[in-house]
């Protein structure tokens, strides 16, 4: 229990840090002194500090691909799924979770170590995706010309740039991100949703 109250306690540190100063700034030492563990902890729980900042995604990244799962096995229109899907997008920011994957993202173009780690997690959520529209496919007919991969990355793609562009500081008023996402939920709607009989006079 000691054990992995002290794991628990670098974890949070090392996601502190990188949200103060990224990834190619961090330092074990002073991760060590935020989760007020000798330095030794994090090269016995982690070994080095990649590891330490992968197991950081890893953490964050289970949690969230569990609720988005859940999510999507509620029995909800597309539509509401979307919006919800928007929802968490926005929690995400939030959390700095958003800023972890991208910086360990970043931190794999020129690691492949870093990389495969990386897109491992990022083909979980693609993977999900691809099951939704599975079910969408059988739930609503064809979804010619695309297949469920191909539409699983026409919705996820649209976030992973989303994410990118705020990150740097585009807000809606000069790159229409998040509304743009939004709409999307709107457009679904109307596709789900039978449009009304106009009443006769």
């Amino acid at each position: 229990m000691v054990e992995q109250d002290t794991r628990l306690r670098i974890l949070a540190a090392a996601k502190g840090a990188l949200l103060n100063a990224g990834y190619a700034k961090l330092s074990t030492r002073g991760i060590a002194e935020a989760a007020g563990v000798p330095l030794s902890q994090i090269h016995y729980h982690f070994g080095s500090k990649q590891n330490l900042m992968l197991a950081v995604l890893d953490t964050e990244n289970r949690l969230r691909l569990a609720r988005q799962a859940a999510m999507y096995e509620a029995d909800l229109p597309l539509w509401k799924q979307w919006l919800q899907a928007c929802d968490f997008f926005d929690d995400d920011l939030e959390s700095g979770y958003v800023r972890v994957l991208l910086e360990m993202t970043a931190a794999g173009w020129s690691d492949r170590e870093i990389a495969a780690a990386v897109s491992a997690e990022v083909r979980g959520w693609f993977d999900l995706l691809a099951e939704v529209m599975q079910r969408a496919a059988q739930r609503f007919g064809s979804l010619s010309p695309f297949t469920p991969a191909e539409l699983a990355a026409l919705a996820g793609l649209p976030f992973i740039g989303a994410e990118a562009l705020i990150l740097l500081g585009l807000d809606d008023s000069q790159v229409a991100a998040r509304s743009a996402l939004r709409k999307v939920g709107e457009l679904l709607r109307v596709l789900e949703e039978p449009a009304k009989p106009r009443r006769r006079r």
